[in-house]
């Protein structure tokens, strides 16, 4: 994938003949085209009409991998939208995705990550049906002032963490945001196209507010700081169902300190710098800094124009963050921006909410310093439907490890070929809002069923994993002494019979050269300790 001008002839006179995915500029907004290219100006569509471009108005192009569909029934994906209570269809060639990003002030715990997971889960069901998506995630770096894990008022946390460590404000942003791409990569979620950072998008959102002000939308304080006015918009409300009338004075929607307001529920646009000094920029209302949700109205149009067909985030982020993004943007675009909002709900530890003052906040890191397979967490998140609440254990994800593993180890034995099968209960299920849960079940069933060969058992697991993304045909990267095989196969069978206490001896053997046994419904699992 490519986003720099000038950079695509070689790759175009390279991808002829290959399915790819463009995008043109054309004036302000932007043009998606998606097909084979049939030579370096011109692309033949799914419907067999031929469309041509000038090479030097791409923005954006990349070879979309192909999936053998052939013959193939193709059903759109249905996904919850919280607007509108109800399932929304998503179809189209290019599907444009906006995920709001972390904020870099400390590392993403396992409950961040689920949402960022619901976008890269999305995407996958998009391509089993040859969609092609553009993602853009912001990387929030400036302005984020809202409350700590541990519920206490917060300064920006990006200076405040600076603060602490007596380092530069963004080598505490990059440092964070290398440590999330990390954690993506251990998840096995795809990056998105495009990363914006806020601090180098500040005349991207200078624009924006001079635009909201120029409209009417916007108004400077009395205290010179720039305030959306949140009665501009006169369906306010529409995705969290928070009616202006009904929030009342003294609720903290931002800012300490904002008493320059015209009205109780507007939100900052623009921060004065007072006595702060760093990471502040010129503006025409005086040197100072952005509010936090200006960021992702200024860049979302900038990257993806008038027309988002998804915005993805997590449940806490529906209000005040999209609603008064949602007002902001619209605004500015002078009608609805965005087709869908999309929200994964919360992620409890232990059967609390992961905080620092309960000690329960888990990073991907803790997951793989525990001996665990980062992706045993992936799968534990995939048994759960994204819209439900999770309380995730420790016994959860060293459940989901033995189960990759056992996986791995099946698929390995049924075959080394890398053709997929679709199995068609499966596609319904993912296609039928993300429902992982019962596709993992059927993979379950797949796995028991002895009427099925093992090379359709190999791609059908295969398949599901284009969407799953466990890396269930990842070579297991330890192998048995022969004699630790034969202690495992004797084990299984002492179970079997209910001689316990020759498992437990078995097992202590076992863990004596160094293989560590684990047990379950479906039988036992081992990993060699290192």
């Amino acid at each position: 994938m490519s986003s720099n001008r000038g950079s695509f002839e070689g790759e175009i006179a390279g991808a002829i003949g290959e399915r790819v995915s463009i995008r043109l500029r054309d004036g302000q907004s932007f043009r998606d085209l998606l097909g084979v290219l049939q030579s370096e100006t011109t692309l033949i569509r799914r419907d067999g009409s031929t469309a041509t471009f000038d090479p030097s108005e791409i923005a954006y192009f990349r070879v979309v991998p192909v999936f053998n569909r052939k013959n193939l029934e193709s059903h759109d994906l249905r996904i919850y939208e919280t607007a509108s209570r109800g399932l929304a269809t998503i179809s189209g060639d290019v599907v444009r995705i906006y995920a709001c990003g972390p904020t870099v002030y400390r590392d993403a715990h396992i409950g961040n990550m689920r949402t960022f997971l619901l976008t890269d889960l999305i995407r996958r069901a998009l391509s089993l049906n040859g969609a092609e998506s553009i993602v853009v995630s912001n990387i929030t770096d400036v302005g984020h002032m809202s409350e700590n894990l541990d519920g206490s008022d917060s300064g920006d946390k990006v200076l405040e963490e600076a603060a602490r460590e007596s380092v530069e404000p963004l080598e505490i942003a990059r440092r964070y945001e290398a440590k999330f791409h990390d954690d993506l990569a251990m998840l096995n979620i795809l990056p998105a196209d495009f990363y914006p950072r806020a601090s180098e998008n500040i005349a991207e959102i200078i624009s924006a507010i001079s635009s909201l002000i120029e409209k009417g939308a916007a108004y400077i304080g009395s205290d010179g700081n720039v305030y959306c006015d949140a009665r501009y918009v006169q369906d306010y409300g529409y995705i969290s169902g928070n009616k202006l009338d009904s929030l009342k004075p003294g609720h903290r929607y931002e800012y300490q300190g904002d008493g320059g307001k015209k009205f109780h529920a507007d939100w900052a646009l623009w921060k004065l710098a007072g006595k702060r000094t760093e990471m502040i920029w010129d503006s025409p209302w005086g040197p100072g800094f952005p509010g936090w949700h200006i960021e992702c109205s200024a860049m979302s149009l900038a990257l993806l124009g008038s027309v988002v067909d998804i915005h993805v985030g997590g449940i806490d982020l529906r209000f005040p963050h999209h609603e008064n993004e949602r007002a902001q943007t619209n605004a500015i675009a002078g009608g609805e921006v965005v087709r869908n909002w999309i929200h994964g709900e919360h992620l409890l530890f232990e059967g609390k909410k992961m905080a620092k003052s309960s000690g329960n906040v888990i990073l991907v890191s803790d997951i793989a310093a525990q001996g665990f397979d980062p992706l045993a967490l992936r799968l534990a998140l995939l048994e759960n439907r994204y819209r439900s609440q999770i309380d995730m254990t420790w016994q959860n994800i060293a459940a989901a490890h033995s189960t990759l593993q056992r996986w791995r180890e099946l698929v390995a034995q049924w075959g080394s070929g890398d053709e997929l099968k679709r199995d068609e209960e499966i596609y319904s299920h993912v296609m039928n809002d993300l429902d992982t849960p019962k596709a993992i079940l059927r993979l379950r069933a797949i796995e028991k069923d002895s009427s099925i060969g093992a090379q359709d058992k190999r791609g059908i697991f295969l398949y599901a994993d284009l969407v799953l993304g466990l890396d269930l045909d990842r070579t297991p990267s330890h192998e048995l002494t022969r004699e630790a095989a034969l202690l495992i196969e004797e084990r299984a069978a002492a179970r079997k019979v209910g001689k316990w206490s020759e498992s437990d001896r078995l097992r202590d053997e076992l863990a004596a050269m160094n293989v560590d046994v684990r047990d379950s419904k479906d039988g036992q699992s081992w990993t060699i300790k290192s």
